[in-house]
């Protein structure tokens, strides 16, 4: 039986207008109404991640930032981990020094120092999940929408990480020529230890200290809560989804999900523009409840 399902946002619970659409919403509800509990998995920051999903009117667990902060459906913060300051501050040098546009996540904020560009980058973003979409849509979505713009610009990180209050979760940096552009600078990333580096999209890469990974969080959640692996699935579309796709006892693909994520899912869905997530959801609510009889 499947007691607990962990599930991305972008490209997964999303469709392409970046909304829950209402089957989705009722599938989730009625996955919770039948013993099933469900955690976003998602690379955003926890407030934007809420107010997301306030229009859906869906009260989940999280699974914040790649796995840095996970938090139960109560809202408890129940794992941790950041990047520590020293080594934020050599990333953020080795990403201006490459000249990438990137944003510094903590647990309550999302911080950029040019938000035009955060627009821009966005809307490169949206095409890349949802090649439908015009570009000049994209950028039209992505300024009128509160959510994406729901973040503080500054006028300098150096001077940000100078507070002792600051904590970095997550760095994500931007390119819309693709995996290729991060190469170098990946590397350097690496040498510097005890970093994991993944992605959402073929045009960004997202930091985060090594034991933030999406699987390792719903592995010491299941934990937690007395969850055997065989009773847990997750759903995702991109690398970053990796970890947790293969930690759960049944991965799922989406239909849209990159192929290294369709080969190593024990099963593929249909894609998040017809309501995948509440396809796989509806077929275990029914499994289970054949296993019950």
């Amino acid at each position: 039986m499947i007691k607990l399902v962990a599930c991305d946002l972008d490209g997964t619970l999303f469709n392409s207008n970046m909304t829950v659409s209402e089957a989705n919403a009722q599938a989730v509800k009625n996955a919770q109404n039948n013993g099933i509990e469900f955690l976003i998995a998602t690379g955003r920051a926890p407030r934007e991640s809420r107010y997301i999903l306030r229009d859906a009117n869906l009260h989940t667990g999280f699974i914040n930032l790649n796995g840095a902060l996970v938090f139960n459906e109560a809202g408890q913060l129940m794992v941790k981990h950041g990047i520590p300051t020293q080594k934020a501050i050599q990333i953020v040098n080795l990403l201006h020094k490459a000249g990438f546009y990137f944003e510094v996540v903590t647990e309550n904020q999302v911080y950029s120092e040019n938000l035009e560009q955060r627009i821009t980058n966005v809307a490169h973003l949206m095409v890349d999940l949802n090649p439908l979409l015009d570009f000049r849509q994209a950028v039209a979505i992505s300024a009128g929408n509160k959510t994406i713009m729901n973040m503080k610009q500054v006028p300098s990180f150096t001077e940000l990480l100078a507070d002792p209050e600051i904590e970095v979760m997550k760095f994500i940096a931007f390119d819309s020529r693709g995996h290729e552009a991060f190469a170098d600078v990946k590397k350097e990333i690496a040498k510097l230890g005890d970093l994991v580096i993944t992605s959402s999209s073929s045009s960004n890469i997202e930091i985060n200290a090594d034991e933030a990974q999406k699987g390792l969080a719903l592995l010491d959640y299941a934990k937690l809560k007395n969850i055997k692996k065989d009773e847990i699935a997750a759903i995702g579309d991109n690398l970053n989804d990796e970890s947790m796709i293969r930690a759960a006892g049944v991965g799922v693909a989406m239909g849209n999900a990159i192929p290294l994520i369709k080969d190593i899912a024990q099963v593929t869905t249909k894609n998040n523009n017809e309501d995948g997530v509440a396809y796989i959801l509806n077929q275990f609510i029914k499994d289970n409840q054949q296993k019950l009889r």
